[in-house]
């Protein structure tokens, strides 16, 4: 409830006119995406639209970033194609509830924290690649009712009006603020088009979303384990997309606005929302980064614009049906092509020059897999794993090694660098365990073992140094790296030096 009582403190100076220009707005742009994305996963449009405003609503006031927007995605219908059509909708709505309480349970076990581990060339990529495809899905508006491209004067019309559409969005903001342009322009091309009489492609055109309140409704399916194991795999997949989507999306909408979402809390927040969206017919999705962009981009910050749409948006179902199937598809058409513009990290491409050629691989890389397979998670995934053995790659070739036989005799090895996985063949090489002398010295002091891979290899050198009748220290060993080899005591035997204690001496003043 504190969510909703900030939604009304003055102290966070909200814009209440901007705040609700744009929830309209968004609600508008919601429309044609949620009876999509319910099509494609071969539902009904009223699943796709109930489940958008189950998602908006909930995560609007319990999220843990004001002004993004959640709703049906693309994402997590195609995840559910196949259930869909092999099971039929109640068990969508059960996955979608199950997916919910995963998504809980990563939330208050304190998981969003990991999003952090996704470098920036990942961002870059996923955030170009889901420019692409936001660009690419609209091209299918210039397409007739018989899958064939427009030409002649249905082409004309319906790209001069998506262009006008455009044009008012980018010129608009220029001469003032006061308004949203997107709406401004939404309303501008229904009015010429009413007004004229100009016949061109309407929202009605894809489906009608003429309904009822979503009914609360308890999925209708034998409750037992093997319903269990049906779902589970398909629940763990939308929990993982939807999250990996949302949290992305959060750090996106950080970096535009300069403030710091929650990433714990708009997991628990996601959950919340695919609970309620189950029990009352709904698909599921999670943050939705295109009407999140145009919600920002007219300057909502708050979370009543979220609340606007989400309510608008269940008005326009129940009420103004008619009224929003009339709006032509060229101005949501116009809207969603200049949120690809702007969602597209254009600094990207200026930094090639500057960037590691690795990052540049990665950044490729994520945007391809988005791309082409239209999976953001696995994207994300593929971009992660990628730059993780990039990083260990390029720490592996920086462990070295200066040796040094003192006047005792007694032969030292100073490491340098992190010795793990994948520096352990680069480390067994510095050794010259043949023509060594009885006592050798490995220091530590610029260098740490890492994992257990670590471990083993010092435990294959020092047991062929033993078997040459010659003695292994180890020096200058860190706290962690102690507590590691004393965990492996079973497995390595070598003597450790303790570090000599300095004391400093001073004056005390009488």
């Amino acid at each position: 409830m504190k969510n909703f009582f900030n939604l009304f403190d003055l102290s966070q100076k909200i814009d209440f006119k901007i705040e609700v220009l744009s929830g309209l707005t968004v609600a508008m742009a919601l429309v044609p995406e949620a009876v999509a994305f319910a099509l494609i996963a071969g539902l009904t449009p009223l699943t796709g639209l109930y489940a958008a405003v189950a998602m908006g609503f909930v995560t609007s006031i319990f999220g843990g970033r004001p002004g993004m927007i959640s709703g049906a995605t693309g994402a997590v219908a195609v995840v559910l194609v196949t259930l869909a059509h092999d099971y039929g909708p109640e068990y969508i709505f059960a996955t979608v509830i199950l997916a919910g309480l995963i998504q809980l349970a990563a939330g208050f076990l304190r998981l969003g924290k990991f999003i952090r581990l996704v470098p920036h060339p990942v961002i870059f990529g996923f955030v170009n690649g889901l420019a692409i495809i936001i660009f690419m899905s609209q091209l299918d508006q210039f397409k007739g009712p018989d899958g064939s491209w427009l030409t002649g004067t249905p082409l004309a019309i319906f790209g001069g009006l998506v262009l006008l559409t455009m044009f008012i969005i980018w010129g608009l903001p220029k001469l003032t603020k006061a308004v949203p342009a997107s709406l401004v322009a939404i309303l501008s091309i229904f009015g010429l088009v009413s007004v004229l009489g100009i016949d061109s492609k309407t929202v009605g055109d894809l489906a009608s979303i003429k309904g009822g309140f979503p009914p609360f409704h308890i999925p209708a399916l034998p409750f037992n384990l093997e319903t269990i194991r049906l779902i589970l795999p398909y629940a763990a997949i939308v929990a993982g997309v939807g999250l990996i989507e949302s949290l992305l999306t959060l750090n996106i909408v950080d970096e535009i606005t300069e403030t710091r979402g929650r990433s714990n809390k708009e997991a628990v927040a996601q959950g919340m929302a695919n609970i309620v969206s189950g029990f009352f017919s709904g698909m599921g999705g999670c943050a939705m980064i295109g009407q999140s962009l145009i919600n920002i981009s007219n300057g909502a910050r708050a979370r009543l614009s979220g609340i606007i749409a989400s309510v608008m948006l269940l008005f326009f179902v129940m009420f103004g049906s008619s009224f929003i199937e009339m709006v032509p598809m060229a101005a949501l058409t116009g809207l969603m092509i200049m949120v690809s513009i702007g969602t597209f990290e254009w600094a990207s491409l200026r930094t090639f020059k500057r960037m590691p050629k690795s990052d540049i691989f990665v950044m490729l890389m994520v945007m391809l897999v988005t791309v082409v397979l239209h999976n953001l998670a696995l994207a994300v995934l593929i971009g992660v794993v990628i730059a993780a053995l990039v990083f260990a790659w390029d720490n592996a070739k920086r462990i070295r090694a200066k040796k040094f036989v003192d006047d005792e005799g007694v032969k030292h090895y100073e490491i340098y660098g992190p010795l793990f996985f994948g520096s352990v063949s680069t480390f067994n090489d510095k050794f010259d365990i043949q023509n060594d002398p009885e006592e050798v010295i490995i220091d530590f002091s610029e260098s740490r073992v890492s994992d257990m891979s670590a471990i083993e290899a010092l435990n294959r050198l020092t047991g062929r140094y033993a078997k040459l009748g010659k003695r292994v220290h180890l020096k200058h060993l860190s706290k962690d790296c102690r507590q590691l080899l004393n965990n492996a005591d079973a497995i390595i035997d070598v003597n450790i030096l303790e570090d000599p204690t300095y004391k400093v001496l001073s004056d005390k003043l009488s």
